[in-house]
């Protein structure tokens, strides 16, 4: 399974998540991700079923999707809960 990000380039809850997974990423919590900029693959953005943006998604499973007026931290500490998940997932995987 992989990770896809939706985002919108000019969407600031968006440059909230890029920072978050920056500092994320700082802090050893890191997975790869697919960015898809909703608005140039619209194919593939027509496939998941989400209203907001930034939206993560792991597999066709949404783990992430911001919501109007979030704060930096909330986008982060969401982010980081998805990220742990993910982690969690593969480690659970890879014992198999």
């Amino acid at each position: 399974m992989k990770a896809i990000l939706f985002y919108l380039e000019d969407c600031p809850y968006c440059r909230y998540a890029r920072r978050a997974l920056r500092e994320l990423a700082a802090e050893g919590v890191e997975v790869p991700i697919e960015w898809v900029e909703e608005s140039r693959r619209p194919d593939i953005a027509a496939k998941y079923d989400y209203w907001y943006v930034p939206t993560l998604f792991y597999g066709e499973r949404k783990l992430y999707e911001a919501h109007p007026s979030q704060s930096y931290e909330d986008v982060k500490r969401s982010l980081r809960g998805a990220m742990d998940e993910i982690l969690q997932s593969t480690r659970l995987a890879s014992r198999k």
